[in-house]
């Protein structure tokens, strides 16, 4: 298997997910519509493999919708909090965006622990996302921008509060769109991505020369094994990336949030850079504000940073085989049956195609990988796997929840 005979109909546009369809539906029609999508762009694929698990996989990748956890008392959720609104159905309500390449699976645990703090949840899709690869070819940031406004629309008709949380891609479409409606009170940032390589505002050059040569238009050309991530990614995404990053530093600089923000980040990050996150953080004035920064070492890793909102972690757990955190690793716990410790996943894409002994290794034999961030330092073991799960999950629930529990009423 080569690399250049892994451009294949995924690597095409679908037809079906470049643009945003859900105006005008509710969100549960939004939903079975974009579960309808995304099977029938997935059996087209997958035609011939009768073991391809498809109502699964659609069901992974679709938005999806969470009601507050059955009241134990009149107005309350299991935890206490309250969650019936003054004027709308519901008090609180969140709107949930995973990254780039990613699907709403990314924020499914989340969601969950959302739910039972009393909100009201909601998680999109982005356009582009959950179908094929190919479908990230013609995309424009503005039909995310576009679906992150429905959501919290859709939201708005339900709830008092408007929250937004987000993952990567996730995290920079949630600050935009909090820079653009005041009636958001406050956002939940996941290894956001404020700032990544200058090289992606030139990733649309390839459009020269790229009708000759269609591998062109790519920055990686992987095989997709993974069913609830793109594992290839063309040069557009990355250039739409570019531009949303730069609209949003933008609207930072003309005008800070002043509202509260909680925001999760590891100094080992391969994917965005950290100290962008930092100096994004440093900036804001708001007392409520929490950043949770997972690093290795002993020392400090923002020494800079107010002591009461800040909480950082040691990412390094040898006894786990764990050497970092990873950018891939913030919101799926460890028993995540896809992505966890015995997970049936293994990202070992590192190593494809240049050196195929180790990611076949890496994929079949979890036992003998390291887990970690694809740092230089980190490639240096004998076999690396990135790591997909948050060994600190559970801590992260406990400090979300403090968040919560202080936010204004």
């Amino acid at each position: 298997m080569t690399f250049t005979s892994l451009l294949a109909s995924r690597h095409q546009p679908s037809g079906l997910n470049s643009t945003f369809h859900g105006d005008g539906l509710a969100f549960a029609d939004y939903a079975a519509q974009s579960r309808q999508m995304i099977a029938t762009a997935r059996k087209k694929l997958h035609s011939n493999d009768a073991a391809y698990e498809l109502d699964k996989i659609a069901n992974g990748n679709a938005p999806f919708e969470l009601k507050p956890i059955t009241p134990v008392a009149k107005g309350q959720n299991v935890t206490g909090q309250n969650v019936t609104g003054q004027t709308k159905s519901y008090k609180r309500g969140v709107l949930l965006t995973h990254g780039l390449s990613d699907s709403p699976y990314f924020m499914r645990y989340l969601g969950k622990f959302f739910q039972q703090q009393g909100f009201y949840v909601l998680a999109i899709l982005l356009p582009g996302h959950g179908t094929q690869p190919g479908d990230l070819l013609d995309v424009t940031w503005r039909e995310w921008t576009h679906a992150i406004n429905y959501g919290t629309e859709q939201l708005a008709a339900e709830v008092d509060e408007i929250y937004l949380a987000g993952f990567s891609a996730g995290g920079t479409l949630s600050l935009y769109q909090s820079l653009i409606d005041e009636r958001i009170r406050g956002l939940f940032l996941f290894s956001p991505a404020l700032q990544i390589s200058s090289r992606a505002a030139y990733a649309n050059l390839h459009q020269l020369f790229s009708w000759m040569v269609p591998s062109q238009k790519w920055i990686y050309i992987s095989p997709d094994v993974n069913i609830y991530k793109y594992e290839s990614l063309p040069k557009n995404a990355a250039a739409q990336m570019y531009t949303l990053i730069q609209e949003v530093q933008r609207r930072v600089q003309d005008r800070a949030p002043t509202l509260p923000i909680f925001t999760v980040a590891s100094i080992q990050d391969s994917t965005v850079l950290t100290s962008a996150t930092l100096t994004f953080m440093a900036c804001l004035q708001n007392s409520s504000n929490k950043l949770v920064l997972y690093a290795t070492g002993t020392k400090n890793p923002a020494p800079g940073f107010p002591a009461d909102q800040l909480e950082w972690l040691q990412s390094a757990l040898p006894e786990q085989k764990i050497i970092s955190s990873a950018h891939t690793a913030l919101t799926l716990p460890a028993e995540d049956p896809y992505f966890g410790t015995h997970g049936s996943y293994a990202n070992c894409l590192h190593y494809f195609p240049h050196n195929m002994e180790k990611y076949e290794a890496c994929r079949n034999n979890r036992d003998a990988c390291w887990l970690g961030e694809t740092t230089k330092e980190n490639m240096q073991v004998d076999l690396l796997g990135r790591l997909m799960y948050n060994p600190h999950f559970e801590a992260l629930k406990v400090s979300m929840k403090k968040f919560i529990d202080q936010l204004p009423d």
